[in-house]
């Protein structure tokens, strides 16, 4: 019955921390709006903290807290129904520059704040939120692939001095390309499989002379899906990342569909407002016209610049930002912010065609946006209503001059400040879509449904634990109540754990805990029905309890390391509610194999050790 000190000091610490760790989730969310900027670099400040708590002010809603944080303004109110009314009262005052979303703030008290004690959070079927399908336009993928194909076919059949009539663009990601004569399409059938080995040739019979049309393989259109896929993705991620919208899930669901959940947002238009926040961006030359400032050059288009006046670009476009991989923020050799681009092997290649004999000429960025303007007009009610109005953004957000042949890699120089040069790495870096989107499915998840939600998966987990304690009472007595305390510190342990880590809890990972819960049960069960036997068998008991764990331990390793595994297959093969769940089970298991072995263990140590025992309370 010897019990090493450094286990008691183990046993002792791990349940401080758990205990404390565990403690900001006895302290609700509150109702709250988050103020941020509809762009990029919108200042952020205290001037704007100001003019929204004078709104609020003004329009008599009460509120009991406002910060700047690092994406926005917080401010807490005191009743959902003051929220809803607040968010309209902002984005009237506020105007299109800010984005007013409904959101909840914790009210875990300063100290635990501190020590980096926070609250678990919440997933959207207990939080309440949105959640989108949204389906990408496959065939657009293709056509915007075709475009610059067209091109490079164009310059590889002039570089063979092989005469052509036409390269034109199909539905359907097809190509159709006609010669003067036989021998010239077998040359450049001969040429293009070299070069273009993506492309399944046929040769067509044409009105004059022959034809040939190109068509993608099956892996280069599934390689074109899954780019434009991944990188809408991507871009939804960091758009919605920077509006500020907390423990969004933005997943991929099957070929060509994108499913984005976003807690704690309650107002469909304005998740939808966020994800229209995704753009394309376009690098153009200025256009070599002059500009008379009446009439648009042909070849030309006029465009507003965001430092003031107009651009004349030329329509060409030589990339566009589905082709860069990275953008960053950061300062030549004299102390100038610059930022530094790279792209993707093909958008390099155009680059360099592009600029090889247009060195001195001046490059602009175009940034394309889906946005919508907001005004408010009287109802049938006399009640002003919400009217939002889409509409396409065009500006160009820097020009420079090309200094030499540019490639994969090259820089943006010419810019007025750090600040502009991280904004417009970000807008590289996450404003391209690889092709359009359409919403094919909505759903809203009220708070009171959450509620609801956390109300019986918290009854659930009470009646289990309860259940659970008083089944141990009955038929273990003294051994029933050192396992239920083994059961607190295994829910305290899990609570914390998820908390520490930033995991979510959803209704399948409650279930994971009640699991988790008879799991530990289970394991001391294991022990204490050896102890048992061994009194049976005349032994002692205190050798009964050494003989008990000792024996047991390789059963309860078994069956925990097995559920170990499984967890694991269903964290790396599940998705959503599934990894919730497993989450849940993996760290629920952990401290249901150090409370068994460890917790229950020293309980009894100080109960039954160091004294001669006649019989055991079991």
């Amino acid at each position: 019955m010897r019990f090493p000190a450094w286990k008691y000091a183990l046993i002792v610490i791990v349940m401080i921390v758990s205990v404390l760790y565990a403690l900001p989730n006895l302290y609700p969310d509150e109702p709250a709006l988050q103020v941020s900027g509809a762009q990029a670099g919108t200042p952020i400040n205290d001037e704007l903290r100001k003019r929204a708590v004078f709104a609020l002010d003004q329009a008599g809603l009460p509120h009991h807290g406002d910060e700047i944080q690092e994406k926005g303004v917080l401010l807490r109110l005191n009743t959902p129904e003051a929220q809803v009314q607040a968010q309209a009262v902002l984005r009237r005052a506020l105007g299109e520059n800010y984005v007013v979303a409904l959101n909840l703030a914790p009210t875990t008290p300063a100290w635990l704040h501190a020590i980096g004690a926070k609250p678990m959070k919440l997933g959207l079927d207990l939080r309440g939120g949105v959640h989108f399908k949204l389906e990408v336009d496959v065939d657009k993928a293709l056509e915007q692939r075709q475009e610059s194909y067209v091109t490079d076919i164009k310059k590889q059949l002039r570089d063979a001095n092989l005469a052509y009539r036409a390269v034109s663009e199909l539905p359907g990601g097809l190509f159709e390309l006609r010669f003067a004569s036989l021998q010239d399409r077998t040359a450049a059938e001969e040429l293009l499989r070299r070069q273009f080995p993506e492309f399944l040739m046929s040769e067509i019979a044409a009105d004059e002379g022959a034809g040939l049309k190109l068509d993608f393989k099956p892996e280069k259109r599934r390689e074109i899906t899954d780019y434009a896929v991944g990188q809408n993705l991507t871009t939804l991620r960091n758009r919605v990342n920077e509006l500020g919208v907390a423990e969004a899930v933005i997943q991929r669901q099957g070929s060509s569909r994108i499913v984005v959940e976003l807690p704690g947002l309650q107002d469909t238009a304005e998740a939808k407002r966020i994800l229209g926040r995704t753009a394309s961006l376009e690098f153009r030359f200025a256009s070599q016209e002059q500009d008379s400032g009446f009439m648009t050059p042909p070849g030309s288009e006029r465009f507003a610049f965001s430092r003031g006046g107009n651009v004349l670009l030329e329509k060409r476009k030589i990339v566009t930002g589905e082709r860069v991989t990275n953008a960053q923020s950061s300062f030549d050799e004299f102390s100038r912010p610059q930022v530094n681009i790279t792209l993707d092997s093909r958008g390099g290649r155009l680059m360099a065609d592009a600029t090889r004999d247009s060195v001195g000429r001046q490059m602009a960025v175009l940034f394309v946006e889906n946005k919508q303007r907001v005004s408010y007009q009287p109802g049938a009610d006399g009640k002003q209503v919400e009217v939002r109005e889409p509409y396409i953004d065009k500006r160009v957000i820097n020009v420079a001059t090309v200094q030499s042949m540019l490639g994969s890699q090259f820089r943006i120089t010419g810019l007025d400040s750090p600040a502009e040069a991280q904004e417009l790495a970000l807008l590289l870096r996450a404003g391209a879509l690889a092709a359009p989107m359409y919403f094919v499915e909505e759903r809203t998840v009220g708070p009171s449904l959450g509620q609801d939600n956390i109300e019986k998966g918290m009854m659930s987990t009470q009646i289990g634990f309860a259940l659970v304690a008083v089944f141990m009472l009955v038929f273990y007595r003294v051994f029933g109540l050192v396992a239920n305390i083994a059961l607190f510190v295994n829910v305290a342990i899990v609570v914390a754990a998820m908390g520490a880590i930033g995991a979510a809890l959803s209704l399948p990972g409650i279930a994971g805990i009640v699991l988790t819960v008879g799991m530990a049960v289970d394991a001391n069960v294991l022990i204490y029905e050896r102890i048992r036997e061994e009194l049976r068998r005349g032994m002692s008991p205190v050798s009964s309890i050494v003989a008990g764990y000792d024996r047991a331990f390789a059963t309860i390793i078994d069956s925990h390391v097995t559920t170990l595994v499984v967890a694991v297959i269903l964290f790396a093969i599940g998705t959503g509610p599934i990894k919730g769940f497993a989450v849940t089970l993996f760290i629920g298991i952990l401290a249901s194999l150090f409370t068994a072995i460890t917790v229950t263990r020293g309980v009894v140590q100080l109960i039954y050790g160091g004294r001669r025992v006649a019989r055991l309370s079991i």
